[in-house]
């Protein structure tokens, strides 16, 4: 059903993480050497599979070390990393439907991976599948850190997580396109694919700021107008709460996500539909 909604909406992608355990349920598809962790995986697989069916493209990620209600057990070292991306490739690589985020956040302390650590976790997977479109994502990028991405460590596409504050969304549309003016300075253009925005019940610096429907609208329509490839709905669980309800994306086990979702983020799910282009229902 969440699939189907999915599509209603016009939604052509969705983000799964590899390496998860939230709540105190651990449904990670690898294990903490890397290894296949069943039935995980096979969900995995059939959740892929399901999606190319349906035309809908999965970005599945990992993540180094813990943080948070995030993956406390998982991939502590490289070796198990590498080994995780050896597992999710030779599991998935009959689909074609899907692409790798190496690391989630790797510049940051709680989930520290190395430039040096993503190139050859990139080259890992392309010798196994030299077709698979990989990134890793970070926070925003420098152009110092963009000329790394896009020598050394070669990504198919960067996906910077936006920052988190009132501004941030009439912000958007310079920084898209401040980041395709430095791949032309640099000599090679890929695409910027916003993968993590801001997201309802979660503050940054100490700020309460809860983005309504307008500045969701917003942040899409800057990515849209400054040529970024892609943007995300994002959503997660209220740390505020006690039990952190509602939960959405990260906890489906009592609800599935759009029961889970507020009444603010519905207007959102109004508004894309809304949006020219973007209506499945009249296409």
């Amino acid at each position: 059903r969440d699939l189907d909604d999915v599509q209603r909406y016009g939604f052509n992608w969705i983000r799964v993480f590899a390496t998860w355990d939230s709540f105190g349920n651990d449904v990670s598809a690898v294990d903490g050497e890397g290894k296949p962790r069943e039935p995980f995986l096979g969900k995995l697989k059939w959740l892929t599979a399901e999606c190319d069916r349906r035309g809908v493209v999965v970005d599945v990620t990992l993540i180094r070390g813990g943080g948070g209600k995030t993956s406390p057990g998982h991939l502590k070292t490289f070796d198990a990393h590498r080994r995780a991306v050896e597992t999710l490739v030779a599991a998935l690589k009959p689909q074609r439907n899907w692409y790798l985020d190496l690391a989630n956040e790797h510049t940051a302390r709680y989930a520290f991976v190395s430039f040096e650590e993503v190139r050859e976790l990139r080259e890992t997977a392309k010798r196994l599948d030299p077709r698979r479109l990989v990134t890793a994502s970070a926070g925003e990028i420098s152009r110092d850190d963009l000329r790394v991405y896009l020598g050394t460590t070669e990504l198919d596409f960067v996906s910077p997580h936006r920052p988190r504050h009132p501004q941030s969304p009439a912000q958007t549309e310079a920084k898209s396109r401040e980041y395709l003016a430095w791949m032309k300075d640099l000599g090679r253009g890929v695409p910027v694919n916003y993968q993590e925005p801001m997201r309802r019940g979660y503050y940054e610096w100490g700020s309460k700021w809860q983005p309504s429907a307008e500045a969701f609208l917003t942040d899409l329509k800057g990515a849209q107008a400054g040529r970024a490839a892609g943007w995300c709905f994002h959503n997660g669980d209220q740390p505020d709460q006690p039990d952190g309800k509602p939960r959405r994306s990260f906890d489906l086990r009592e609800q599935r996500l759009f029961d889970q979702l507020d009444e603010e983020e519905r207007k959102i799910l109004a508004g894309l539909k809304a949006m020219p282009g973007n209506n499945p229902d009249q296409q």
